[in-house]
């Protein structure tokens, strides 16, 4: 019998979700108990793959593994983007999978490279398509260290121009759905054999001749299996998962057979929870029963390269069956809804019209600065990944024509800059869901906000600026939305996008009343932009506030800066006033902070307004014009006071009548509304406290549970679990770094069984993953650790699910009986 082998791969992609005007994500309540989407799929997905448990029939973690070593993958680059900065353990999961997936497969890495932001290509214009494989492969190689031998296409959406652009680029590989194949014939020749309607046998490479005389390999999935994992609910079992795997085999095949699969990525924990653990089970069961080898599609090539020569189906994808319609025309594709998807080609339309609008303003603006501006819009993910200074000066000696001026500089980088989010604004997730102005749909036209900025930034023709964005409108308009009250995408760009951007002087604004409410040796957030105080002075009388200074402020991206005067004036809870007017040579600030401090220290206040007025102009800003989270960090410090008193009002009318409350409950009356929100709070912020405290009373909140159940409390687990989680992970993270600390392991014990008693949603994921270390690190080595710190850590392994008969564990004296007792 002919060798068998398995390889799964796994797409895990996010949308860009960042702001384009502060590169960072804004909190999506959508996702709560976690802060975005992002921070969400990552403790779900992500995280968990590269910490996988197999786990024993009484559900006890007997190993602890990384999935991405045994499987391909690829991971959009602007989701590695986040996950460097924000999951840096995920993130260093991944890197370390790739290295031991080539110790694994003959040298062969299982990550493969993705085109850089999910842009479907077939549709793209070919300047796009090459800036888009090159950044892929760019990022790719500067995150794995190596050169990729795969690239992953968006939606798998293919046609021969892109694969043409891909050989050249040196990828030897792509994956395809097995529908987008048309017709195969041996190598050496022959007729071609239609295979159409997804009929291609997948267990095999094939050999794909292009126009230009190069050539690839392709890979095709196979559907029905690559369907049960993703819509079937296939990962509920890791035995059966396998077993399928190995259905796909046949003995009648008489070449080493491929089985592959792909899906997205998000199936493994995500979309189906705990799918990493059926797939860790389905990859260890598979090695060690023999019955197939493990492997990448790398190395499977080196040893068995094609045989057999393809034929492709160009503008096709896996996501659609009507080729790649789903991207531009109501096609039927959709999310469930029976909403209308017309307003995907003109959507299409306006970016088109927009991305050929500011082309020749590229290239003029470039002539006699730049030698080649697309050589250098390839070039320029180098400083994409880098943003440091010394990153942007390389970029522009080995791209500027001669030495640029700092205005040059400045002109060079917003050129790129809006290039960059050009392409952004091509975003596949636009158009793959079911209204113009859904979250995804409204970002892309973030996106080309933000191209209409730095394009307007940079004509000097007034009436050429409002041409771009007008024009660029009357297309959107086309647009229609299926919610009455957004009309077109014209209408969500005036409502939604306009009031979205943000300038130099809005960041001054931010930075102005930030400062006010600072707490002490706080740093206001400033996102992608840096803000140099020259003079920053505050004065107080009552509850009213001012602060008069001088900041300038200079973006991190573009390096554009501008030397700003500020006023802030707070009169108290919300109220806000301040102003921010760019610095000239007699700019007045001295006679600002004279006037001004003089009339608020007479606490005349209708005249120190009078003067904001007088210095500043129409540039006025209140707490509506703070960036990101910010306003809302403002607005909950503000409220402290306020929630206080009002909690302590709800208390008091709680104390008051909870026997009542309890008596009600326990004659099955219905509760009056008023007390039971009342009780609800209560309760709820009490068990939060609780859970937040350290050492946490167990007692206390035991006794707080049974008031809840008495009185009929309904609790927000969700955010309780989310507490109670992050007081566990904290308290292991002391004990990894303080081992002989029993209180700290008599904590994280008291914690588990808090968990387990309340029935909260608590992950116990990083506490197993730092026990599990700790165990490896202590148990085979016990010579100077004392018997009574055994068996409370073994009892903790008990209570955190880890089997610990795996480890080496040195032989101890026998305890007694009423000492183990003591230590559970």
């Amino acid at each position: 019998m002919k060798e068998r082998f398995v390889c799964i791969h796994a797409h895990f992609y996010q949308p860009p979700r960042e702001n384009p005007w502060l590169e960072s994500i804004e909190a999506q309540p959508s996702a709560y108990p976690f802060h975005d989407w992002n921070e969400r799929i990552t403790a779900e997905c992500y995280a968990p793959n590269g910490a996988s448990r197999i786990v024993d029939d009484r559900g006890r973690i007997i190993e602890i593994v990384n999935n991405y070593s045994k499987i391909s993958f690829n991971f959009g680059p602007t989701l590695l983007s986040w996950m460097e900065s924000q999951s840096p353990a995920a993130y260093r999961s991944i890197l370390e999978a790739d290295k031991l997936s080539q110790k694994h497969f003959s040298g062969h890495g299982s990550a493969m490279a993705q085109a850089y932001n999910h842009m479907i290509l077939p549709l793209a214009n070919r300047r796009d398509k090459e800036t888009q494989i090159l950044w892929g492969i760019r990022d790719f190689e500067s995150r794995f260290c190596r050169a990729p031998e795969g690239m992953w296409l968006a939606e798998t959406a293919i046609d021969l121009e892109t694969l043409e652009i891909m050989a050249g680029s040196g990828i030897k590989f792509a994956i395809l759905a097995p529908s987008q194949a048309a017709t195969i014939r041996r190598i050496t020749g022959g007729q071609f054999t239609d295979v159409n309607g997804a009929s291609i046998d997948p267990t095999r490479a094939y050999h794909l001749n292009l126009p230009g005389g190069k050539n690839m390999a392709l890979f095709f999935y196979d559907g029905p299996i690559s369907r049960a994992v993703a819509f079937e609910k296939l990962l509920n079992s890791g035995e059966q998962f396998s077993q399928r795997l190995m259905s796909g085999f046949s003995d009648h095949r008489d070449w080493p057979q491929l089985m592959n699969i792909a899906t997205d990525g998000e199936s493994y924990g995500h979309h189906h929870g705990h799918g990493d653990m059926a797939l860790a089970f389905a990859l260890r069961h598979i090695e060690e029963t023999g019955q197939a080898k493990l492997t990448n599609y790398g190395e499977f090539l080196e040893k068995h390269p094609p045989e057999m020569e393809v034929q492709v189906i160009e503008h096709t994808a896996w996501s659609c069956a009507h080729g790649i319609e789903r991207w531009k025309s109501h096609c039927g594709c959709n999310s469930g809804s029976k909403w209308e998807q017309h307003w995907r080609g003109p959507l299409r339309a306006a970016f088109d019209w927009l991305r050929d609008a500011v082309g020749p303003l590229f290239e003029k603006k470039t002539r006699g600065i730049l030698r080649d501006p697309w050589a250098a819009r390839d070039a320029f993910i180098d400083v994409v990944l880098d943003r440091s200074r010394d990153s942007i000066d390389d970029f522009l000696m080995r791209h500027a024509s001669r030495q640029l001026s700092p205005k040059e500089r400045i002109t060079v980088l917003k050129l790129m800059e809006m290039q960059r989010h050009a392409m952004l604004m091509y975003t596949s997730c636009g158009w793959f869901f079911d209204e113009v102005s859904g979250i995804e749909t409204m970002k892309v036209i973030e996106y080309a906000g933000r191209v209409i900025q730095l394009a307007q930034s940079l004509m000097e023709d007034e009436d050429a600026a409002t041409l771009l964005e007008s024009g660029f409108l009357a297309v959107l308009a086309q647009a229609k939305s299926n919610v009455p009250d957004h009309r077109n995408g014209a209408e969500i760009y005036k409502r939604f996008v306009k009031p979205a951007i943000v300038s130099l002087s809005q960041v001054g604004a931010h930075y102005a009343i930030s400062s006010l409410f600072k707490r002490d040796q706080e740093q206001v957030p400033t996102y992608c932009y840096t803000i140099e105080p020259e003079d920053l002075q505050t004065y107080q009388s009552g509850r009213t506030r001012m602060a008069l200074g001088r900041a300038r402020v200079t973006s991190k991206i573009t390096l554009e800066s501008e030397l700003l005067t500020f006023g802030v004036l707070h009169l108290g809870d919300h109220n806000v006033n301040a102003g921010v007017k760019r610095c000239g040579k007699n700019d007045g600030y001295s006679a600002l902070v004279a006037e001004a401090t003089s009339a608020f220290a007479k606490s005349d206040l209708p005249e120190t307004l009078r003067i904001f007025d007088r210095h500043f102009g129409a540039a006025q800003y209140s707490l509506k014009s703070l960036l990101g989270d910010q306003r809302n960090n403002i607005l909950e410090q503000l409220l402290e006071s306020t929630l206080q008193e009002a909690g302590g009002v709800y208390r008091q009318i709680y104390e008051r009548h909870s026997p009542l409350l309890r008596f009600l409950g326990s004659v099955g009356m219905e509760q009056p509304r008023i007390l039971r929100m009342t009780a609800e709070f209560v309760l709820n912020a009490s068990l939060q406290g609780e859970l937040a405290r350290q050492p946490l009373d167990s007692v206390r909140v035991k006794l707080l549970l049974e008031q809840s159940r008495a009185e009929q409390v309904s609790l927000d687990k969700a955010g309780l679990g989310f507490t109670l989680q992050k007081s566990l992970d904290g308290v292991m993270e002391k004990l990894s770094g303080d081992p002989d600390n029993w209180d700290l392991m008599r904590q994280a014990a008291v914690a588990v069984d808090l968990a387990v008693s309340l029935g909260l949603p608590v992950n116990l994921w990083r506490a197993q993953n730092i026990y599990y270390e700790m165990a490896h690190q202590y148990l085979p080595k016990l010579q100077n650790r004392p018997h009574q710190w055994l068996i409370s850590f073994l009892v903790l392994a008990e209570k955190l699910g880890v089997l610990v008969t795996q480890f080496q564990i040195q032989a101890q004296p026998a305890q007694p009986k009423k000492q183990l007792q003591l230590a559970r």
